[in-house]
C-alpha cells in the first residue's frame, strides 16, 4: 500500500504536487492504471487509479472512498515541553503520531531549555510519519505555547500532569493507566528535562488538573511523552 498525503485533495480526479508525482512515478516507478491511495489528513483515504504518470503532474483517478479511515477511539492532547536537543521531540512527533495522538501542544515552562521552535518543520515530521504508518488522521500541531495558556484553554475530560516530585495534593499522584478510562478525552502535560516548577505544578492542580506518575524509572522528556501515549492507546485498545 502506497500512501501520499495531498491536504487539498478534491475527487473524483486529482493532481498530485511536483514533490509527490516526482515520488511516484520515478522512485516507486508506478504507472498508468496503477494503485495508490491518498489521504487528506482529515479521515478521508482514497484508493485511486493513476490515469497520468507525470512525473511532475501525476493524476490519479478515485476508484474508492473511506471516510472515516481507522479513526482512534479516543482523543489525545500531548502537552510537551520540546528537548534541548530538537531531535529528540521530532523522536517523539514522529512515535506518538504512529502510536495515535490527536493533538501535540509544545509547551513552553519556567524550566524550559529550548525557547524557540519550527512548525514547519514538525508538520513535515508528522506527515510523513502518518504516511508511514498508513494512518488518515494528521494530528494538530499547535504553535508553542506558554504553559499557562495551557492550563486557561478549555478543555473537556481528563487533564494530567507528569512530575517526578513527591505528591503536592490531598488526592496524591496516581499512575497514568489508573487515571484513564477508556474513550474518555484526555490531555497529559509533561514538562522539560528540569521538569515542571513547583508554583507550575500547584497552578496546574488549581486549574483542575490531576497529578499523575508514570512510574518509578526516571524517563527523558520524549521518552515519558511516548510512554504516556502508548499508556492511553493501550488503554482505548485493549480488550
Amino acid at each position: 500500500m502506497q500512501l501520499f498525503y495531498a491536504p487539498d485533495f478534491t475527487p473524483p480526479t486529482h493532481t498530485l504536487d511536483e514533490q509527490e508525482s516526482k515520488h511516484c512515478i520515478r522512485v516507486l516507478r508506478l504507472g498508468t492504471g496503477d494503485t495508490l491511495y491518498i489521504t487528506d489528513g482529515r479521515g478521508a483515504m482514497h484508493r485511486c487509479r493513476i490515469v497520468a504518470p507525470d512525473p511532475r503532474r501525476c493524476t490519479v483517478e478515485v476508484e474508492h472512498t473511506d471516510p472515516d479511515y481507522e479513526r482512534l477511539p479516543y482523543r489525545l492532547t500531548m502537552a510537551v515541553a520540546p528537548t534541548k536537543n530538537a531531535e529528540r521531540f521530532e523522536w517523539f512527533l514522529e512515535k506518538a503520531t504512529e502510536i495515535g495522538v490527536t493533538e501535540i501542544v509544545p509547551i513552553a515552562t519556567e524550566h524550559s531549555e529550548r525557547r524557540g521552535y519550527k512548525p514547519e518543520r514538525g508538520g513535515k515530521i508528522l506527515a510523513a510519519a502518518m504516511k508511514q504508518s498508513l494512518k488518515a488522521f494528521l494530528p494538530r500541531l499547535a504553535p508553542l505555547t506558554p504553559f499557562a495558556e495551557l492550563l486557561a484553554r478549555p478543555a473537556a475530560g481528563c487533564r494530567l500532569i507528569a512530575h517526578c516530585g513527591p505528591a503536592r495534593s490531598a488526592a496524591g499522584k496516581r499512575h497514568l493507566a489508573a487515571a484513564i478510562r477508556p474513550g474518555e478525552e484526555v490531555t497529559v502535560a509533561i514538562g522539560p528535562e528540569g521538569d515542571f516548577s513547583a508554583a507550575e505544578i500547584d497552578a496546574a492542580l488549581a486549574a483542575g488538573f490531576e497529578e499523575i506518575t508514570l512510574g518509578t524509572q526516571r524517563l527523558r522528556t520524549e521518552t515519558a511523552a511516548v510512554a504516556a501515549t502508548v499508556t492511553v492507546a493501550n488503554t482505548n485498545t485493549t480488550n
